[in-house]
């Protein structure tokens, strides 16, 4: 029997501050944050929550919170300030000084080594379209195993590769703020190249266990008795799911649906034949095998006919009936389980092992006059999600761990700090931090 993990998540650029601090690098997300309308009323990462100066608060706050684990992920520009060549030592030792605090209160440290935040030397080289960026992202990876690999177990590598290629590269919504819709496509191959790349550089340095963060969402035709619904959700269920899933299980990438064609409504057998950015030996580097697959769930996509002159395959409709959270997502709990069987289903026994790597929600946290965060919302998110997690395992998912999105509330992409995911509340204005009534929840149901 495997001992559960449970755990609670941040990232760099949504929490540290400390922008130019130490010889740190500028990332995209500066330069992106700086840019007047890329984010909610000009909302930057330049503070954030402060915790490249408050971080020994915040183990305390974990320690407090008694999780088995901190998901927390290390900025590139902060190591390699340019994305390559010179290391900033300060950038390592702050990460050294994290990792020991978190050990010496009995957390394991799980650090992802991608979470959006490319040095903006390396966007300029073409970013994510430039398939040296996955040898640079490698390069990069040795250089903190280097140096944490003494004491750090697990590793992850990338954070919701699909998330960072549409919004950022597709849609243009996150940074860098490029809208290329089909032709950011490459993207998604040059991230899983780099990670495939990062799991051979991780082993090499003694890694016992490596996994990446895919965010995964179950596709639901908007009418079941739909021919055309359903055609539409595999589709989007391909570009979603299996298109970053199936060259780590599989060593295939999976066919394209029509309309999934950059340049061309009639779509081409497979991924990598359509985009000709698929290399020889490529896919025997991205299914490296690793050892857990971080599965990060909000909530489902409900998916119908397209129009005849929509770009995509698919029309993403609302899915209704379901209480929702600040953001508007729909709280779909057994959507997490649908999700989880769907991929015991698909890869079988090539599926490693399964860890809730993100799972949470915004809610309008306003402290009270007593100054209690009473998230009641925010709780029954988080008990329906966790029973759904159950009924999974019972169906026979290996699943081994959850953690909870996030720590504290943060800098939240182009919501700016509009939106609260955390336990924590935080004051931006004060950094002062006041755990939420889901915190002591949490740590309850932890210690049952």
């Amino acid at each position: 029997m495997h001992t559960f993990i449970w755990g609670t998540a941040t990232a760099a650029y949504q929490i540290e501050g400390a922008a130019d601090e130490d010889g740190r690098g500028p990332s995209i997300w500066d330069t992106f944050s700086h840019e007047p309308g890329r984010v909610r009323d000009g909302h930057t990462g330049d503070v954030a929550c402060d915790h490249y100066h408050r971080w020994p608060q915040d183990v305390a706050l974990l320690a407090e919170l008694g999780v088995d684990a901190y998901r927390f992920s290390i900025a590139w520009p902060r190591v390699l300030p340019e994305g390559t060549g010179a290391v900033n030592p300060k950038g390592l030792d702050f990460y050294e000084r994290l990792v020991d605090a978190l050990l010496e209160a009995g957390i394991a440290p799980v650090p992802t080594l991608y979470h959006w935040d490319l040095p903006q030397a390396l966007e300029d080289r073409g970013g994510w379209l430039n398939r040296d960026t996955a040898g640079y992202f490698a390069d990069y990876v040795a250089v903190v195993a280097e140096r944490l690999s003494d004491r750090v177990s697990r590793w992850i590598t990338l954070n919701e590769p699909f998330v960072h290629m549409v919004q950022g590269y597709a849609l243009g919504v996150h940074a860098p703020g490029r809208a290329l819709m089909l032709d950011a496509l490459p993207v998604a191959h040059h991230q899983l190249l780099g990670h495939g790349l990062a799991v051979r550089a991780l082993r090499a340095a003694g890694a016992p266990e490596v996994w990446i963060a895919n965010n995964c969402s179950p596709a639901r035709p908007a009418s079941p008795s739909s021919e055309a619904d359903r055609a539409a959700a595999e589709a989007y269920a391909t570009l979603h799911n299996w298109l970053f899933n199936d060259p780590l299980f599989l060593g295939t990438y999976p066919d394209l649906p029509s309309g999934l064609s950059p340049g061309s409504s009639s779509g081409e057998p497979s991924f990598g034949v359509t985009l000709g950015c698929v290399r020889d030996g490529d896919l025997d580097v991205i299914a490296t095998p690793i050892d857990g697959l971080g599965v990060n769930y909000y909530n489902p996509t409900l998916l119908a006919a397209p129009c005849p002159d929509d770009v995509l395959p698919f029309d993403i409709v609302p899915l209704t009936g379901y209480p929702t959270t600040a953001f508007g997502w729909p709280v779909v709990p057994d959507g997490l389980r649908e999700l989880l069987v769907a991929l015991k289903e698909r890869y079988g026994a090539a599926l490693p092992p399964v860890y809730v790597t993100e799972n949470g929600c915004s809610q309008p946290d306003v402290p009270g006059q007593d100054g209690v965060v009473d998230d009641q919302a925010r709780i029954a998110f988080l008990d329906g999600h966790i029973a759904a997690l159950d009924r999974a395992r019972a169906e026979g998912v290996d699943v081994r761990g959850y953690f909870v999105w996030s720590l504290l509330d943060n800098f939240e992409w182009a919501e700016g700090y509009h939106q609260r995911f955390g336990l924590v509340h935080v004051d931006f204005a004060t950094q002062r931090r006041t755990p939420k009534a889901s915190f002591h929840w949490f740590r309850e149901r932890i210690s049952t």
